[in-house]
């Protein structure tokens, strides 16, 4: 990430919560704590924030603090490679006529875009996938009751509505802040009350979540793990998070990612293309010169060549006479590209 987008992210940040942690930071930007630190000491000197310990903290900080959590644009941008391709395998779930439930998130509302030409019953807490479904597609767009967020751009209530409770899903698309052996978590417990309202709506459970999820913890449990029957994230995930839905009898799906693809084109372009060590090899052992010099191989014997030994060139003076033939073989090549050729 570049350093203006890493100062934009943590700016914005320290003004959505009293004090941000370097360690909350550096998962933000995927920034090393060494930069992070040296940002937040950039920003200090700039009156864009104050630095304090651990961490920093806005110069004005807001008066009213939400719900917890990071807000929808700063989070938006984090890991999107992943999210959308998480997304489109999630989007493949669906088939038209079906009722389903997109919970609010950042990886949820990467679904609208590959729902646009489906029909569908669709229920959401989401104010940005309620907007975008109903200004670009034909399915049934149903909000949940309650305040909006403006910063997480959702609607809860500590209550569900009549409606809510009498709608039926196929299935539910939600996402999470860290998961575990002990269950899905969350970060805030009205963001969870309200996931759980819409939980025992839906017949099917469907998790998205980006492989840095494993890693994550919080003290809040959304649902138990075991209360989820597809789990979508991406070819990040390690060995021990698949052991884990395993073992549960969760179905996993693996979303390929275009970072992982273009790491493993970066690699194949620095190893080169096959022989390419051979050929500087032979390049630098000088196997012709600029002005057609007549070189001569000598050959080693068989037992030479096997104990390894390379092969000796050297350019051959006019009045040197032809070395004997015998078991060690003379080659005699003639440039063509200089002017002593034949």
């Amino acid at each position: 990430m570049h350093e203006r987008e890493r100062h934009r992210l943590i700016v914005r940040a320290v003004q959505e919560k009293p004090v941000v942690t370097v360690a909350e930071f550096v998962e933000l930007t995927g920034a090393s704590e060494a930069t992070v630190r040296r940002d937040i000491n950039a920003l200090d000197g700039e009156d864009k924030l104050r630095r304090v310990y651990g961490g920093a903290e806005a110069l004005h900080p807001p008066a009213f603090v939400g719900i917890a959590g990071r807000t929808f644009q700063v989070n938006q941008p984090v890991n999107i490679e992943r999210k959308r391709a998480i997304a489109d395998r999630a989007a493949a779930l669906c088939a038209d006529g079906e009722s389903i439930i997109i919970d609010g998130g950042t990886t949820t509302f990467q679904m609208v875009h590959r729902l646009t030409s489906h029909r569908l019953q669709l229920l959401t807490n989401s104010f940005p996938v309620a907007e975008y479904m109903l200004h670009h597609s034909k399915s049934t767009v149903i909000l949940t009751g309650g305040v909006i967020y403006r910063e997480q751009e959702i609607i809860l209530s500590p209550f569900s509505s009549d409606m809510q409770r009498s709608f039926c899903a196929q299935r539910m698309f939600f996402g999470a802040q860290g998961l575990g052996p002990l269950g899905v978590m969350g970060p805030d417990a009205l963001v969870i009350q309200g996931q759980r309202a819409l939980i025992d709506q839906a017949e099917e459970l469907v998790l998205l979540v980006d492989s840095s999820k494993f890693r994550l913890r919080s003290s809040l449990i959304i649902c138990p793990l075991d209360r989820v029957d597809i789990i979508i994230t991406d070819d990040g995930i390690d060995t021990a998070a698949r052991n884990l839905i395993e073992r549960t009898g969760i179905q996993l799906i693996v979303a390929q990612t275009s970072e992982r693809s273009d790491e493993a084109a970066r690699s194949r372009a620095q190893a080169g293309p096959p022989g390419t060590d051979d050929e500087r090899k032979r390049s630098a052992a000088g196997d012709r010169t600029a002005d057609g010099a007549e070189f001569l191989d000598h050959g080693e014997t068989a037992g030479d060549e096997a104990a390894g030994q390379g092969r000796n060139r050297r350019p051959r003076a006019a009045n040197e006479p032809e070395p004997a033939r015998g078991r060690p073989r003379t080659r005699r090549l003639l440039s063509t590209g200089g002017s002593g050729g034949a």
